[in-house]
C-alpha cells in the first residue's frame, strides 16, 4: 500500500465579538468541510506543509501552535519542528497525486490567526464555525467534526490557548 504524508491545520481566531471560531475549507473534489491541508511537499517538513496549504486554500497567514511534546534532552544538537497535535493514517481514494487508492498519513496541526482578512488567492470556500456551528453543519467529515470538538472543548479548559 502506497502511503503519503500529509498536513492540515485547525485555525482558530477569536473574534471581535469574543467568539471563538475555526476556519474550515470547502474540499471542492470530496464536497466536505475540512481544514485546511493537503500533501507534503519533497523540499518543506509536515509543518511547513500545512502553513503553506492553509495560506494557499484561505488566504489566510497562520501561526502555528506547538502540539503536546516531550522536551529535547539537553545540549541534543538538532533542531525540533513544530510538532503536530495528531498524526494519523486514513485511506484517501484515487487524487491528482496517486492514481490509486493509497493512504494518507497525516500531520494535524492547530494554528490561529489574529485577522480574519482573507487574501484574493483563496483556493477554496472558507467558512467560520463556532462550536456550535461546527457540531451541526452538514458535510463536515465525522472525523473532523470529532477533532474540532475536542479543540474547542480544550480552549473552553484553558488547555490550549490562543494568543490575545
Amino acid at each position: 500500500m502506497i502511503k503519503e504524508s500529509t498536513a492540515s491545520a485547525f485555525v482558530f481566531r477569536t473574534g471581535a465579538d469574543g467568539v471563538c471560531r475555526t476556519a474550515l475549507v470547502r474540499h471542492p473534489r470530496l464536497e466536505l468541510w475540512l481544514p485546511a491541508g493537503g500533501h507534503v511537499e519533497v523540499d518543506e517538513g509536515a509543518a511547513e506543509a500545512a502553513l503553506r496549504e492553509v495560506h494557499e486554500e484561505t488566504g489566510l497567514r497562520a501561526e502555528l501552535l506547538a502540539g503536546p511534546s516531550l522536551s529535547l534532552p539537553a545540549g541534543f544538537p538538532h533542531t525540533a519542528p513544530v510538532a503536530p497535535w495528531w498524526v494519523v493514517e486514513m485511506e484517501a481514494c484515487a487524487d491528482n497525486h496517486t492514481r490509486e487508492p493509497h493512504r494518507h498519513i497525516d500531520h494535524v496541526y492547530v494554528a490561529q490567526v489574529r485577522d480574519d482578512a482573507a487574501d484574493a488567492g483563496a483556493v477554496h470556500e472558507v467558512r467560520w464555525f463556532t462550536e456550535q456551528e461546527a457540531a451541526e453543519v452538514d458535510g463536515l467529515s465525522e472525523d473532523s467534526r470529532l477533532q474540532v470538538k475536542q479543540l474547542f472543548a480544550m480552549i473552553a479548559d484553558g488547555s490550549l490557548r490562543l494568543a490575545a
